[in-house]
C-alpha cells in the first residue's frame, strides 16, 4: 500500500500504516503528508467511504475458492502464484500472465496465438460446445457454470471474464435481441493488454452467440508492431489438457490460422489508439458496440479524442475498470468531453474477475473489469 500523499512536496517517512479515520480505503506514511493531501482527499473521501461498505459484494462469487482468491490474497495469506500453483497453472497455457512472475505483453511473440490450452482437464474447462443453447440471458457467474455444466471449483472464471464481460456488455447495450436477427455482430475493442496473450478464449464467443459471425477489431498502442493488422479466425474452442479428448481433434482438424473467413469468431489486431485507426478499420467494419475493459481513461489523455470520436458516431460504448472509484473518475472526464451523464449507470459487472488485484493503491478491492458504465 502506496502511502496516498506521496509525491505531494516531502519524502515519505515510512511505510503507508496510517488509515484515514473517515473512509478506511486510503493510507499514509505520517501525520504530516495525511494534512497535506487532505485538499484532494476530502474530494473523494465521502464516496470512497461508501465504496468501503460493498466489500461483501465486491468479494461475493459463488466459487469454492472464493475465499481463496479474495480476501486470503488481500491479506497476503496467499498470492496469485500460489493460487495457479495448487492448481497445477502456474506459468503455462493461457496463464502466464496471470501472476507477477507471468510474461508480459511484450512476449506477444511472432506465433498466431500464444496458446489454446486451459492445462486443465475436460471436466473443468469449457473445450467443447454447449450441451444446450442458452435459455435465458446469463446474468451471474452461477448461471453460467451451470449452463457450461462446469464444477463450481474450475478457475476458468479468471480468464473467462474477457468473453463474459463482452456479452454482459451487449445486454448492457441493449443489442441482446440483436444478435438472433443479424448475422454478423461487430465490436471495436479498445486498449487490449493481457488479452493479447490469452486471444484463444474469445472463443466461448461462439457458445455465447450461436450462429453469428463475430468479428472484434482490437486496437491498442499495445499491439506489436509485427502484429498490426493480423486476423485470426477462431474455429474451435481454447482445448482441455486430455489427450483423447474430442476437442483436440477437432481443435487439430480446424486450427486457428490467420487469413481464413470461415470461423464464428474473428479477432484482427490494430496497433495504435481509436481516433487514430477509426476511419481506416471503419471502412470493413461499423461497429454495433464499442467497449473498452479496464479503460483507465482519467489517467490517460489520449481518451479525450477517441471519447470525442465515440460521441461523433453514435455508437453505444461500454467502460469497465479496476475499482468504482476509477469509473467515477472515467465519468466525470466523459461529462466534460460530451455534456452528458453516463448513459448507463455505474454498476457492478457479474462477470468481473474472481480474484483481487495484488498491491491495489486501495484498500478497496480491484478486480479486473469490475465495474462497468456505458456512453
Amino acid at each position: 500500500m502506496e502511502c496516498a500523499g506521496k509525491g505531494s512536496g516531502t519524502r515519505c517517512l515510512g511505510p503507508a500504516r496510517k488509515r484515514c479515520g473517515r473512509c478506511g480505503a486510503v493510507s499514509y506514511c505520517s501525520a504530516s503528508h495525511q494534512i497535506s493531501h487532505w485538499k484532494v482527499h476530502r474530494e473523494e473521501c465521502e464516496r470512497l467511504e461508501q465504496q468501503m461498505k460493498n466489500l461483501d459484494l465486491l468479494n461475493d462469487f459463488p466459487f469454492t475458492f472464493s475465499q481463496e482468491s479474495t480476501v486470503q490474497i488481500s491479506e497476503k495469506q496467499e498470492s496469485r502464484c500460489s493460487f495457479l500453483r495448487k492448481r497445477g497453472i502456474h506459468q503455462v497455457g493461457l496463464w502466464v500472465c496471470e501472476c507477477r512472475c507471468g510474461a508480459s505483453v511484450t512476449s506477444f511473440g511472432n506465433s498466431r496465438l500464444e496458446s489454446d490450452t486451459w492445462n486443465l482437464s475436460n471436466i473443468l474447462c469449457p473445450c467443447r460446445g454447449p450441451s444446450s443453447p442458452i435459455a435465458k440471458a446469463l446474468c451471474s457467474w452461477k448461471d453460467y457454470y451451470e449452463w457450461r455444466c462446469i464444477p463450481l471449483q474450475s478457475p476458468v472464471s479468471l480468464l473467462l471474464h474477457w468473453p463474459l464481460t463482452v456479452y454482459h456488455s451487449i445486454q448492457l447495450a441493449g443489442l441482446g435481441s440483436l444478435t438472433s436477427e443479424i448475422s454478423k455482430l461487430c465490436i471495436h475493442y479498445l486498449g487490449p493488454e493481457k488479452e493479447l496473450l490469452q486471444l484463444a478464449v474469445f472463443g466461448e464467443l461462439r457458445a455465447l452467440f450461436p450462429g453469428v459471425f463475430v468479428q472484434i477489431e482490437l486496437i491498442g498502442p499495445a499491439v506489436p508492431h509485427h502484429r498490426d493488422g493480423d486476423k485470426i479466425d477462431l474455429h474451435s474452442y481454447a482445448h482441455c489438457i486430455e489427450q483423447d479428448c474430442d476437442c483436440r481433434y477437432k481443435n487439430e482438424n480446424t486450427s486457428c490460422s490467420i487469413g481464413h473467413t470461415s470461423s464464428a469468431v474473428t479477432l484482427q489486431l490494430h496497433r495504435g489508439y481509436y481516433h487514430e485507426r477509426f476511419l481506416d478499420i471503419s471502412k470493413d467494419s461499423h461497429p454495433h458496440l464499442v467497449i473498452a475493459p479496464n479503460a483507465g481513461i482519467a489517467a490517460y489523455a489520449s481518451w479525450l479524442p477517441t471519447i470525442e470520436l465515440i460521441k461523433e458516431i453514435n455508437v453505444p460504448a461500454v467502460f469497465s475498470d479496476y475499482c468504482e472509484e476509477a469509473c467515477n473518475l472515467a465519468a466525470c472526464c466523459i461529462n466534460a468531453v460530451t455534456n452528458q451523464p453516463p448513459r448507463l449507470p455505474i454498476q457492478l459487472n457479474p462477470f468481473r474477475q474472481p480474484m483481487v488485484v495484488e498491491d491495489s493503491p486501495l484498500h478497496l478491492p480491484c478486480y479486473s473489469n469490475c465495474f462497468l458504465f456505458a456512453m
